[in-house]
């Protein structure tokens, strides 16, 4: 009978809560802040644990309106240990935010040494948040902002930022502005730079964007929108760079360093399916005659099909001799051009082929006919100016 009750009690212990606080707190940092809170009745151990925790992630999907939202945020701001540093802060919300609720939030990240800022917003914020100009604890930044009435609006990229520690940057709708020599370079401060990736950015006022950095290992571009100011060079110094990845429209004239081709390895390129044109097909045969030392190679299905525009394929595409590895994603067109992968790796000595479906997401909304014309048209004016070089 003694026995039975010991094994009772041994089953209804609280284990949980005999963990260390840096083991909950670890734990509690992968739930939303909401969720978080909600642990403290569990028992006196948790009532307060919430206000320790170093990763805030605030989404408003469980609120009702934006007010209310923005009431539970205040609170938690003002409510959580201000000893407490942040190393993590995502900020996702549903709807639009106010440019107000946005500034008290990065304001706070800033003060308590956020590491790890990742925002996402629909907000009508006119500039750069000035608080991110000199951030000396981050080392990864993720910015997206969207208008909430006006499509494809960009927000002015500062020309110079004070962030010495940052490795990782994601840029979505910004704008660079170029100096009096028609370049931009704004990534030459961040001299710790590993991973880069700029989507549907622009260049307000320049012919090319400069990407100097001499520790940059990865870089990605998405270019899913075309207006006259996404028509841009791109020059590239960066002679560590191992990962290009290309996604959208080919309207971007790439000028490498020549000792930035023999360091990339991996490359992956993916084309709009509504932008197949032989100008799209004399870029993109650039691009792999210049990357030619690549060892592995992800390619979509539709920018197979544009390579099979090229009459003379077998002859216009220098030798693949390095490559290792070739993936194929199927998109929109199922279509696998036999020729096309035959070309692909006909000097690679025993190259590994893998044809696997497109990841989720990637589907792209149906263009209407004048929109797809102008695109097709600002592609082969491209194509015509890279024969010239």
């Amino acid at each position: 009978m003694v026995k039975k009750k010991k094994k009772n009690l041994m089953k209804n212990k609280d284990r949980i809560s005999d963990l260390p606080d840096a083991l909950l707190l670890h734990i509690l940092s992968f739930l939303n802040i909401k969720q978080a809170i909600h642990t403290c009745i569990l028992s006196p151990r948790w009532k307060n644990l919430w206000k320790y925790i170093p990763t805030l992630t605030l989404t408003s999907s469980q609120f009702t309106t934006v007010e209310i939202f923005t009431k539970f945020v205040t609170r938690i701001l003002s409510l959580r240990d201000i000893s407490t540093d942040l190393h993590t802060l995502r900020f996702h919300p549903s709807n639009v935010m106010k440019p107000r609720l946005l500034e008290t939030i990065l304001n706070y990240a800033v003060s308590h040494k956020v590491q790890q800022l990742d925002v996402k917003v629909t907000c009508d914020i006119q500039y750069f948040p000035t608080c991110l100009l000199s951030c000396r604890t981050l080392t990864s930044l993720d910015l997206s902002f969207s208008h909430p009435i006006v499509y494809n609006t960009t927000i002015l990229f500062p020309i110079s930022l004070n962030l010495p520690l940052l490795t990782r940057l994601d840029l979505s709708h910004f704008s660079f502005r170029a100096g009096n020599d028609g370049c931009v370079d704004p990534f030459l401060a961040f001299t710790n730079l590993k991973s880069l990736k700029i989507v549907n950015c622009k260049v307000a006022g320049a012919q090319n964007l400069c990407i100097s950095s001499i520790k940059l290992l990865n870089l990605d571009i998405y270019m899913r929108h075309y207006v006259r100011e996404t028509y841009f060079g791109i020059k590239l110094y960066a002679p560590s760079l191992c990962n290009f990845n290309f996604s959208g429209i080919p309207v971007q004239k790439l000028c490498w360093d020549k000792s930035n081709l023999s360091s990339i390895k991996q490359v992956s390129i993916d084309i709009i399916q509504f932008c197949i044109s032989k100008g799209a097909s004399l870029v993109l045969i650039k691009w792999l005659n210049e990357l030619a030392n690549m060892e592995s190679l992800t390619i979509s299905s539709t920018a197979l099909k544009v390579l099979s525009l090229v009459p003379n394929l077998s002859v216009e595409l220098r030798s693949l001799c390095n490559l290792k590895s070739l993936r194929i994603e199927k998109k929109e067109i199922s279509w696998i051009p036999d020729k096309i992968v035959e070309v692909l790796i006909q000097n690679s000595p025993s190259p590994q082929l893998n044809i696997v479906p497109a990841k989720r997401g990637g589907k792209v909304a149906a263009v209407c006919t004048s929109t797809k014309a102008a695109l097709e048209k600002a592609v082969d004016s491209v194509a015509n100016k890279i024969k010239d070089v």
